[in-house]
């Protein structure tokens, strides 16, 4: 059961990862702003399709115009989508208009929270959520508007759910959202019956539970809002925390001086704060010193950076290559950091040549970069990282999926930390094998499966002659796989086909990648 969830789960993940975050959210988001007007039409929301479709206009006006003045002005590629994301969200959480105060206060809502991304920023990356900081300022300064979170209607409930789950499949942040959504409606409910009690009024816990799922924020700031990369620290229990403690806040606000709670979009701001205090992260600028051809359809990047950048081996980093007329997928890519932490400030990365009859505007930017580019490091996140201890480990990759392994040894071998690893190395054919000679020096027993026999292996490698790539396979060359913390990079199909052995480890961790 376990290994059928985690294949149907990698193959959507496949789906999803062909196309940019930006670019999926807000076609959700799009989606949802249909459905809401369809709604309104009849009767089903608060506002009507006027208000909805009058809001929207300047938002999306107002928010665009102001991201593409500041990006202007700082040299900055202007991101489209972005800034109709931003409206959207937006459009959910203030009271629509139509009357011309109510217009300008929505107006003056959007231009806070674009010129947040700028303003309120550390090194390049901004610091609160830009929907919730221009809603929380017009809220509690009574400016024209107000945050009324219109979105939270039982009619709204489904659609948000189904759409909601989706974008957290894209950006995985399922569990972290998950956690919240516990906490907020765990908080609701225990805040519901206290008011209650103390009303001398009878408490019934179903009612208090749908009113907190289908009456409230709680599904659409959490799918929408609180997933948002860029505002989330970097670890997984980093994330738990912030999310727990956005749970709480809006699941039971806390008023300030009879004025206003901190409750909504002002619990999100909060826990951005915590966030930003977990990791004090921000932009690095990295100068490409050298490319080259490891494999014939693997090449390497070097860079020097240019400021300080902090990384566990295992995780990755989003590298801004800023470019005209970018395609769907946008600016920004995903890649997992070859070299080890000692190595800085040489910084290296990998990346396969795919698809040259159709290549993404990325792929091509990237690699007409030459040396000498200056490109950005927007971020590293991951917990694709070696469990503490001395517990025995697997580590299985395919192709360019190596990388991360690479980084971990590296640092295994550099530290002269003794672990019993074994690596199962997948490639296309023989030529395809990169970084031998550094997997080698760490002296990691290594499996390999290739469809013809490499040449002159390490004394410590082998080639899996004969034995299919596939869940019985798996379990033939690392019979004591049980005994193993399992780590895979590779693609999700991959992960998919050998889910009903890797199951059976001690613990599994995936580093699905889709292309570039």
């Amino acid at each position: 059961m376990i290994g059928s969830l985690i294949a149907f789960r990698q193959r959507v993940l496949a789906l999803l990862a062909t196309i940019s975050m930006y670019r999926f959210v807000l076609f959700a988001l799009i989606a949802l702003g249909a459905i809401a007007v369809a709604l309104a039409l009849f009767g089903q929301v608060g506002p009507s399709a006027a208000e909805i479709l009058a809001t929207y206009a300047v938002l999306a006006v107002v928010i665009s115009g102001a991201d593409a003045a500041a990006q202007r002005i700082l040299r900055l590629p202007w991101r489209i989508e972005s800034s109709l994301v931003t409206a959207f969200i937006l459009l959910f959480v203030l009271q629509p208009q139509l009357t011309m105060v109510g217009l300008a206060g929505v107006a003056l809502a959007g231009a806070l929270a674009s010129l947040s991304k700028y303003l309120i920023a550390w090194r390049g990356r901004h610091v609160l959520n830009p929907a919730a900081f221009g809603a929380a300022v017009v809220s509690v300064f009574g400016l024209g508007t107000t945050a009324s979170w219109w979105v939270g209607t039982p009619a709204m409930a489904v659609p948000v759910a189904v759409l909601g789950l989706f974008v957290l499949w894209r950006t995985e942040k399922v569990r972290i959202v998950l956690l919240f959504a516990v906490v907020a409606v765990g908080a609701s409910v225990v805040r519901q019956a206290v008011q209650l009690s103390a009303a001398g009024l009878d408490f019934a816990p179903g009612d208090a539970i749908a009113l907190a799922l289908l009456q409230s924020p709680i599904l659409f700031l959490g799918a929408f809002m609180l997933s948002e990369p860029l505002t989330l620290p970097p670890r997984r229990w980093q994330q738990f925390w912030v999310a727990a403690l956005v749970g709480v806040l809006v699941g039971w606000p806390i008023p300030v001086a009879g004025l206003f709670t901190l409750g909504q979009e002002r619990a999100l701001l909060i826990g951005n704060l915590l966030a930003f205090a977990f990791a004090l992260r921000g932009s690095v600028r990295l100068v490409l010193e050298k490319r080259a051809f490891v494999t014939p359809t693997v090449q390497e990047l070097t860079f020097r950076t240019k400021s300080r950048l902090r990384f566990l081996a295992g995780q990755y980093l989003e590298l801004d290559v800023p470019h005209h007329r970018p395609d769907a997928r946008g600016t920004r890519r995903e890649f997992s950091i070859l070299s080890a932490p000692a190595d800085l400030p040489t910084l290296r990365i990998a990346y396969k040549n795919g698809d040259q009859k159709h290549p993404s505007s990325y792929k091509r930017a990237l690699a007409d970069a030459r040396p000498g580019a200056v490109l950005a490091v927007t971020g590293t996140w991951g917990d694709f990282v070696l469990p503490r201890g001395e517990a025995p480990v697997l580590m299985v990759a395919a192709g360019i999926g190596v990388t991360p392994f690479v980084s971990q040894l590296r640092e295994l071998h550099g530290t002269g930390t003794e672990r019993d690893v074994v690596l199962i190395y997948v490639a296309s054919d023989a030529s395809e094998l990169a970084f031998r000679d550094e997997l080698a020096a760490t002296g990691v027993p290594v499996v390999v499966f290739t469809r013809d026999e490499p040449k002159d292996l390490p004394a410590h490698w082998t080639w899996a002659r004969g034995v299919r790539l596939d869940a019985d396979g798996l379990e033939q060359v690392v019979p004591d796989l049980p005994s193993r913390h399992a780590y895979i990079s590779g693609p999700p199909r991959l992960i998919a086909d050998l889910a009903p052995a890797l199951q059976k480890a001690r613990s599994l961790t995936t580093d699905a990648f889709a292309g570039y």
